[in-house]
């Protein structure tokens, strides 16, 4: 069965199908078919262990581990860097099933979307790309739907210009991208010079403003005293930097005018052009340089309002993020009126992907995918609604 063909099964109408792949034509993005059987390194390098146990795996003759593609955004791209275009401008649109464990929900389903590979405007891709996703939603007969958008790339900006300890950029950035409650995991980094809380409290204060190297000299010596290499499957450079995340995290809270910043910065959400000013005036009253990051976001509502999106009606928030890490800029999800858990379309901007694929240089990227469920079950009921 077909891609298309299938669809129109899903959906019940061919019409919507039809409507779906011309939309994506129309924009220019030519229709990509990537293979159902994919290297398993890339998904579990880019998503982590955890992904494992929803992927359906197979070992071929060689000993390499393949899957059955959970999605199809690392398939095209891959596929894009094995072509001759790689590097220059292309955008390709797809429509198939995927396959992922879901729990009591059918491991086979049907994802659609576009990506969009070495543009230089990004401001104009953003917005290009969530233009073509409310076309999705309308292909399906919705017309009316919440969209939600956020911009990590202005919390790393940040981070970075509050120049905190490395250690605290990392779980800080981590902890945003995996949707932990940031606030709450700032609160928690305040309260780690409580004393007796760890075994290993002589450790952590001899390591007290040590850099890397004398971290990994003392824990060597420790290891060599106790006459083992590892620990837990950890070598020694692995618990060297673990004892010094943790006499880091101990040496001092983080500054109250710092965590004032970060908690003023993550509550900043509702109109996009009243949280560009409040983005603004943070960065100046905080005198941080977050220039760059602020003028994309605003180039890009300047964009999206273009190309006649609402911007009014588009929520924004500092906070907002996918849960992907390797989303570095613009992020977005439609959602049906009401539904707060689950998008109908979802995407952003994943500059960093491409090189972690093997490529050689760095190759902006953006995308969205297109919950073809959620959409279709939706259009029945609007449909049926509409007779009635």
């Amino acid at each position: 069965m077909t891609a298309t063909a299938a669809v129109r099964g899903a959906a019940g109408s061919a019409a919507w199908a039809d409507a779906l792949l011309l939309s994506f034509a129309q924009g220019g993005y030519v229709q990509a078919h990537p293979a159902i059987l994919q290297p398993a390194e890339p998904f579990l390098d880019l998503s982590g262990e955890d992904i494992r146990k929803s992927l359906y795996l197979t070992t071929d003759a060689s000993g390499e581990e393949l899957c059955l593609r959970p999605d199809l955004t690392i398939p095209v791209a891959r596929d894009y860097l094995a072509s001759g275009r790689a590097g220059q401008p292309a955008g390709f649109s797809y429509l198939g099933p995927v396959f992922r464990y879901r729990g009591g929900r059918p491991s086979e389903f049907l994802q659609a979307g576009i990506e969009s590979f070495g543009r230089q405007d990004r401001a104009a891709a953003d917005a290009e790309m969530l233009a073509l996703a409310l076309g999705a939603t309308s292909a399906f007969g919705l017309k009316d739907v919440e969209i939600r958008t956020g911009d990590v790339a202005l919390f790393t900006a940040l981070i970075d210009a509050l120049d905190l300890y490395p250690v605290w950029r990392r779980r800080l950035i981590k902890d945003f991208n995996r949707k932990v409650s940031l606030a709450e995991d700032i609160e928690r980094l305040t309260l780690a010079t409580a004393p007796g809380r760890n075994e290993y409290e002589g450790v952590l204060a001899a390591l007290a403003g040590s850099d890397r190297k004398a971290a990994l000299a003392l824990v060597t010596d420790l290891m060599s005293i106790a006459g083992t290499t590892n620990v837990g499957g950890r070598t020694v450079d692995e618990i060297a930097d673990r004892f010094l995340e943790q006499s880091t995290l101990k040496g001092g809270a983080l500054p109250r005018d710092t965590l004032d910043t970060i908690k003023r910065f993550l509550a900043i959400a509702g109109d996009l052009d009243e949280s560009v000013k409040q983005l603004r005036a943070l960065a100046s009253d905080a005198k941080l340089d977050l220039t760059a990051a602020i003028d994309q976001l605003e180039s890009r509502v300047g964009f999206m309002a273009a190309r006649g999106i609402d911007t009014k009606l588009t929520r924004f928030s500092t906070s907002f993020g996918r849960g992907l890490d390797y989303y570095t800029g613009f992020e977005f999800e439609l959602h049906a009126k009401g539904n707060g858990v689950e998008p109908l379309v979802g995407g952003g901007r994943y500059d960093g992907l491409m090189t972690q694929l093997g490529s050689a240089s760095p190759i902006p990227a953006v995308g969205f995918s297109v919950w073809i469920e959620a959409l279709t079950q939706l259009g029945q009921s609007n449909a049926q609604g509409s007779a009635a």
